[in-house]
Protein backbone atom coordinates (compact mmCIF):
# COMPACT_ATOMS: atom_id res chain seq x y z
CA UNK A 1 0.00 0.00 0.00
CA UNK A 2 1.67 3.14 -1.06
CA UNK A 3 0.97 6.72 0.23
CA UNK A 4 -1.78 7.18 -1.80
CA UNK A 5 -4.28 5.16 -0.61
CA UNK A 6 -5.81 3.78 2.36
CA UNK A 7 -8.02 0.76 3.80
CA UNK A 8 -11.38 0.67 3.96
CA UNK A 9 -12.80 -2.40 6.17
CA UNK A 10 -15.94 -3.66 3.89
CA UNK A 11 -18.87 -4.89 6.38
CA UNK A 12 -22.01 -6.73 4.55
CA UNK A 13 -24.49 -9.46 5.14
CA UNK A 14 -24.32 -12.54 2.60
CA UNK A 15 -27.74 -13.81 2.21
CA UNK A 16 -28.94 -17.65 0.78
CA UNK A 17 -32.52 -18.68 -0.06
CA UNK A 18 -32.46 -22.63 1.88
CA UNK A 19 -34.76 -25.46 0.94
CA UNK A 20 -35.07 -28.27 2.95
CA UNK A 21 -37.39 -31.17 1.84
CA UNK A 22 -38.96 -32.40 5.41
CA UNK A 23 -41.23 -35.48 5.98
CA UNK A 24 -43.81 -35.29 8.52
CA UNK A 25 -47.14 -37.44 9.45
CA UNK A 26 -50.50 -35.47 7.76
CA UNK A 27 -51.93 -32.65 9.43
CA UNK A 28 -48.19 -32.15 11.21
CA UNK A 29 -46.49 -29.53 8.92
CA UNK A 30 -45.59 -27.39 11.90
CA UNK A 31 -43.07 -29.91 12.49
CA UNK A 32 -41.23 -29.10 9.27
CA UNK A 33 -40.22 -25.87 11.03
CA UNK A 34 -39.27 -27.05 14.11
CA UNK A 35 -37.08 -29.96 12.17
CA UNK A 36 -35.64 -26.70 10.06
CA UNK A 37 -35.35 -24.50 13.10
CA UNK A 38 -33.08 -27.31 14.99
CA UNK A 39 -31.22 -27.76 12.56
CA UNK A 40 -32.13 -31.22 12.09
CA UNK A 41 -32.73 -30.97 8.13
CA UNK A 42 -30.67 -31.89 5.31
CA UNK A 43 -30.00 -28.89 2.74
CA UNK A 44 -32.25 -30.03 -0.17
CA UNK A 45 -30.75 -26.82 -2.34
CA UNK A 46 -29.46 -23.37 -1.61
CA UNK A 47 -29.28 -20.40 -3.74
CA UNK A 48 -26.92 -17.00 -2.80
CA UNK A 49 -29.62 -14.28 -3.64
CA UNK A 50 -26.25 -11.42 -3.14
CA UNK A 51 -24.65 -8.90 -0.22
CA UNK A 52 -25.94 -6.14 1.55
CA UNK A 53 -23.32 -3.52 2.49
CA UNK A 54 -23.94 -2.71 5.99
CA UNK A 55 -21.01 0.09 7.25
CA UNK A 56 -17.60 0.62 6.03
CA UNK A 57 -14.75 2.93 7.59
CA UNK A 58 -11.12 3.83 7.19
CA UNK A 59 -8.67 2.05 9.01
CA UNK A 60 -4.85 2.00 9.24
CA UNK A 61 -2.88 -0.60 8.59
CA UNK A 62 -2.14 -1.76 12.53
CA UNK A 63 -5.65 -1.48 13.22
CA UNK A 64 -6.72 -3.59 10.08
CA UNK A 65 -3.79 -6.40 11.06
CA UNK A 66 -5.07 -6.38 14.62
CA UNK A 67 -8.54 -7.06 13.37
CA UNK A 68 -7.32 -9.53 10.66
CA UNK A 69 -5.67 -11.37 13.85
CA UNK A 70 -8.91 -11.33 16.04
CA UNK A 71 -10.80 -12.75 12.85
CA UNK A 72 -8.47 -15.36 11.80
CA UNK A 73 -6.88 -16.80 15.04
CA UNK A 74 -5.39 -19.43 13.21
CA UNK A 75 -3.37 -17.22 11.07
CA UNK A 76 -1.90 -14.92 14.16
CA UNK A 77 1.42 -15.71 13.81
CA UNK A 78 1.88 -14.93 9.99
CA UNK A 79 3.86 -12.52 9.04
CA UNK A 80 2.47 -9.17 7.96
CA UNK A 81 3.45 -9.62 4.58
CA UNK A 82 1.51 -13.15 4.43
CA UNK A 83 -1.28 -11.46 5.91
CA UNK A 84 -1.84 -8.84 3.74
CA UNK A 85 -1.42 -11.42 0.51
CA UNK A 86 -4.11 -13.62 2.02
CA UNK A 87 -6.91 -11.33 3.42
CA UNK A 88 -6.79 -7.97 1.87
CA UNK A 89 -7.31 -6.84 -1.30
CA UNK A 90 -4.90 -4.36 -2.85
CA UNK A 91 -5.18 -1.88 -5.45
CA UNK A 92 -3.60 -2.33 -8.91
CA UNK A 93 -0.87 0.17 -9.16
CA UNK A 94 -2.17 1.33 -12.40
CA UNK A 95 -4.86 2.73 -10.22
CA UNK A 96 -3.18 4.70 -7.80
CA UNK A 97 -0.92 5.61 -10.10
CA UNK A 98 -3.85 7.55 -12.05
CA UNK A 99 -4.86 9.93 -9.51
Amino acid sequence: MSKKSEWVLVEAVSMFRMRYMVEVPIGKTEWALDTVTMNEAGEFSQEHMGETIVSHRVVDKKQALALCDSDNKYASTWSKEAKIKTFFTTADPAELAEE
